[in-house]
């Protein structure tokens, strides 16, 4: 485990994932070296490692690292390997799309190649890996060119969770315009919801727009609605773990109720979300798995205990906003109505 002041949430070096612990932010910059699949399982279910694009990114590392000591023999008992690891890594959190697309991503790389020797099959997933990485960031710079399009200069913009470049390989998604904003010369005001149960909006979007020197306000979640009436919120920008074929979306919870509030104060509400994370194979979000968290994470919020002994607790770590309440969903490949998410993919 090492410290560093580059805050890259996902880092392939010397033979070795390197993933930014991001149950340590914003006091702590701790950097975790993995070697093993069940560490990046590990990572992804205890959020060390979160934010759609960068689950993605670290399991495909993770399938990588889960197959790089493989002593088959032939492609069969290759693929079989593969597929199980697949299987478990895929285990870790239902509900991001990103993760699964990504692994079957590299599946597909090795049944393309299925007639290489055992260990350029190995090089072949750890390359299809770096790929989704370098990707990644490309993507997220397109999506924010799209929005730019949408907004502009002096914007007051409301944002939940964390979309952002500690989500990614770099930019973000949702955060993407801020940053490109910052390069234009533009003075966007930003206002960041802290996002329970753990805070990702407070401790990770406050925090790496501080960071950029980006004008951010951070807010508590029941906020929304005063901000908005005070007409200091012209857009919502969020991002989203999956996108269902009829254009509802999934994302950290609380997003669902954003944009309610946004609808009734006549607020356009924008979701950026890279092709990886839409899913016309789930027709709607009612198909969407959603994950609960432990009871931890609100009776002990951050390691405080702030709730009775043995309450009852309710924690679904997303929600489903229907389509009506999105004005757009913006992709790489463009900005879209929510009924025509089908034709965003080539």
């Amino acid at each position: 485990m090492t410290t560093s002041t580059q805050l890259a949430p996902v880092k392939w070096e010397n033979d070795a994932l390197v993933l930014l612990d991001q149950t340590r932010l914003p006091v702590e910059t701790i950097y975790l070296n993995l070697t093993t699949s069940e560490q990046v399982w590990g990572s992804i279910r205890r959020l060390e490692v979160r934010g759609a694009p960068a689950i993605g990114m670290a399991a495909a590392y993770g399938l990588y690292l889960g197959i790089r000591g493989s002593e088959a023999s032939n492609y069969d008992e290759f693929w079989q390997e593969l597929n199980q690891q697949a299987d478990y890594l895929g285990s870790s959190r239902p509900t991001a799309v990103n993760l699964f697309w990504a692994l079957d991503r590299i599946k597909a790389r090795v049944e393309k190649e299925s007639g290489a020797s055992i260990a350029e099959l190995k090089a072949a997933v750890l390359d299809e890996a770096l790929t989704i990485q370098k990707e990644d960031a490309e993507v997220c710079r397109t999506i924010g060119e799209h929005l730019l399009t949408l907004l502009h200069d002096g914007m007051g913009i409301l944002t939940h969770c964390n979309p952002g470049a500690l989500a990614t390989a770099a930019y973000g998604t949702a955060t993407a315009p801020f940053y490109l904003a910052k390069e234009r010369g533009w003075n966007l005001k930003v206002y960041a919801d802290e996002t329970r149960p753990v805070l990702q909006g407070a401790r990770l979007t406050a925090f790496e727009l501080q960071q950029a020197g980006i004008d951010v306000t951070l807010i508590c979640d029941n906020m929304a609605a005063m901000v908005m009436s005070q007409g200091k919120v012209e857009a919502v920008i969020v991002g989203t773990d999956r996108v269902a074929a009829n254009g509802d979306v999934a994302n950290k919870i609380g997003t669902y109720g954003v944009a309610v509030l946004a609808k009734a104060h006549g607020i356009p509400f924008y979701v950026a979300a890279p092709l990886s994370s839409v899913d016309l194979d789930t027709p709607t979000g009612a198909d969407i798995p959603i994950e609960e968290r432990p009871a931890e994470e609100i009776t002990h919020g951050l390691g405080k205990q702030v709730a009775p002994d043995d309450i009852k607790v309710y924690n679904p770590a997303f929600d489903v906003t229907p389509a009506k309440y999105i004005t757009a969903i913006v992709t790489e490949t463009g900005i879209f109505k929510p009924d025509e998410i089908g034709n965003s993919k080539p």
